[in-house]
């Protein structure tokens, strides 16, 4: 039974594992999409959220924190400096993974994972297409001639 175990060890010893999961959050960081496997995809999910919601809060004590896990420079600045501020009002889901099939070599599940706010496919940010404007029957264009308006000159001329 697996009872309390959550954590995927994917084949690995410990600081192999940790090592890859760095590389591939760097990979995405960097890329903002990667193809890996889906038992991978949701490892780095996992290891990732959590980083990018530290980002949220640019203090020292954050970027050591993230430094620690991640290990690269460039990444850590990648992610406290753009990503961060374009998912700041996100309470959380920064990642998305779409499963792509199985690999031909070896029948190995793929999926891509993804950062959600780069995507421009799946996001909101697009703008609609204004469509034909419509007038509403019985309305007429000239309402203006209709009903003159009538001021204290007009009837001071009219008299």
């Amino acid at each position: 039974m697996r009872h309390g175990k959550k954590i995927n060890h994917l084949g690995r010893k410990t600081a192999h594992r940790k090592s890859m999961l760095a590389n591939m959050a760097c990979s995405l960081i960097e890329h903002k999409r990667i193809n890996t496997t889906t038992a991978k995809a949701k490892a780095l999910k996992q290891f990732v959220e959590p980083l990018i919601t530290k980002s949220k809060s640019d203090t020292t004590q954050n970027r050591r924190l993230v430094f620690s896990r991640l290990r690269q420079k460039e990444a850590v600045a990648e992610l406290f400096r753009d990503i961060s501020a374009k998912i700041g009002d996100r309470p959380g889901g920064y990642t998305r993974i779409i499963k792509l099939g199985n690999r031909l070599g070896d029948n190995a599940d793929m999926a891509m994972i993804e950062l959600v706010d780069y995507n421009s496919i799946y996001s909101n940010s697009t703008k609609k297409k204004s469509g034909t404007r419509r007038s509403r029957r019985g309305s007429s264009k000239n309402t203006a001639n209709v009903n003159p308006v009538v001021t204290k000159e007009t009837i001071s001329e009219e008299e």
